[in-house]
């Protein structure tokens, strides 16, 4: 698909860890010849330290205020944007997401997130906790997440599948 003249300038994926954000946004933003921006990495760059290190040091509230900040900051152009797994429980990062662009959310089952993110030492929400911890964790923002404007369930459809049902939303959306 060539770039889509669809008036979305921000794609924002949103979803619980594991879901897949990182890895279509990457297919994706390729595919429209879209930028692509990973909310994690660009506070990383911004805050000069690690996502394990600014909850480490500033705590959540400190990284979610981080989050609020770089949505804000997000220039106003062609761009898929993956975010981090807790970014829609502020109601605020929601009504920016929504202003700037469209919102899909990724969902995935938990059983297979907990498959996918098995021994995974990068998500600081994840270490120290149990598979009912984490299930809690995903039941908690699960009516955050289905605030969205479009929902792709990414359990058990591959890479391609994926995509091919955001590109038809994208497209879908373009005729309404």
């Amino acid at each position: 698909m060539d770039r889509v003249n669809h008036g979305i300038r921000i794609i924002f994926l949103t979803g619980f860890m594991g879901a897949g954000k990182s890895t279509i946004g990457k297919v994706l933003a390729e595919k429209l010849n879209y930028r692509l921006l990973d909310t994690d990495e660009w506070i990383e760059s911004i805050q000069g330290k690690s996502i394990p290190r600014i909850f480490s040091e500033d705590g959540e509230t400190g990284f979610r205020s981080y989050e609020t900040n770089a949505l804000k900051d997000l220039p106003d152009e062609d761009m898929v944007v993956t975010t981090g797994g807790g970014i829609v429980v502020k109601e605020e990062n929601r009504k920016i997401m929504r202003k700037k662009g469209i919102i899909i959310y990724l969902h995935c089952e938990i059983d297979e997130i907990l498959v996918r993110t098995k021994g995974d030492t990068t998500r600081p929400l994840l270490q120290n906790k149990s598979i009912d911890q984490v299930s809690d964790l995903f039941k908690q923002r699960k009516a955050f997440y289905e605030d969205a404007d479009y929902q792709v369930d990414t359990t058990s459809l591959s890479i391609p599948e994926i995509v091919e049902k955001i590109e038809k939303i994208l497209n879908d959306s373009e005729t309404n």
